[in-house]
């Protein structure tokens, strides 16, 4: 079994769409207004931004989530948690061994709160 999609509520689709562009670094792939449905690509998942969707959490990879944190704070973005270290991967099991999980929290366009993911090497 594979995850093929999420939907995410987007009250206002263009600037939920500008949004996330910045966000994915990509645009949208497809567009379909009417009914107000907005899709991105996220490898083989896709992101669906939905007018009548609920809220999702969602978790999205980046290269480093300090990194990542500042650009969008210096961008007005709204950070809701600062980036720091959830636990470190002893085994492959949830992420590569040896390595720390970082995370960190923003609100995008629409008031959802979006998690952010990196692992990195574990310093000791």
């Amino acid at each position: 079994m594979e995850l093929v999609q999420i939907a995410q509520r987007a009250e206002d689709l263009e600037r939920a769409s500008r949004f996330y562009s910045r966000l994915l670094g990509a645009d949208p792939v497809a567009t379909f207004d009417p009914p107000g449905l907005v899709f991105f690509s996220l490898g083989s998942t896709r992101l669906l931004l939905d007018r009548v969707a609920p809220s999702s959490f969602i978790y999205l990879r980046v290269p480093s989530v300090r990194e990542a944190i500042e650009e969008l704070r210096a961008e007005g973005i709204e950070i809701t948690s600062e980036p720091h270290v959830i636990f470190r991967h002893d085994s492959d099991d949830l992420g590569p061994a040896g390595h720390d999980e970082w995370q960190g929290f923003i609100k995008d366009s629409e008031g959802n709160t979006v998690g952010l993911v990196s692992w990195e090497a574990a310093e000791d």
